[in-house]
């Protein structure tokens, strides 16, 4: 069975305030970066699973996502998924 590798990115929905991204922001202009514009704060995730194929492999990240990883009523997340290894390299 194929493994995989996710790099999941999550972040605030346009409409959530972003504290986080303000005090960051603020920062960056007290340091002299004064083109900054705005900062939104996110998170990222590593996850490595294996599935019988791509599709289930999407499937269950779009789970975990949905379930655990993301609050869907105030973030947006979106992956990016590569083979680690099949069942023939893997050995």
């Amino acid at each position: 069975m194929p493994t995989y590798q996710a790099q999941i990115y999550v972040t605030l929905r346009p409409s959530v305030l972003d504290p986080a991204g303000t005090a960051v922001q603020s920062g960056l202009h007290h340091m002299g970066f004064d083109g900054v514009e705005q900062v939104r704060i996110g998170k990222y995730i590593q996850v490595t699973l294996t599935a019988e194929d791509e599709a289930t492999a999407r499937q269950q990240l779009d789970q975990m996502c949905d379930q655990l990883l993301t609050n869907p009523v105030i973030e947006n997340y979106r992956f990016d998924l590569t083979v680690k290894a099949t069942a023939d390299t893997a050995a």
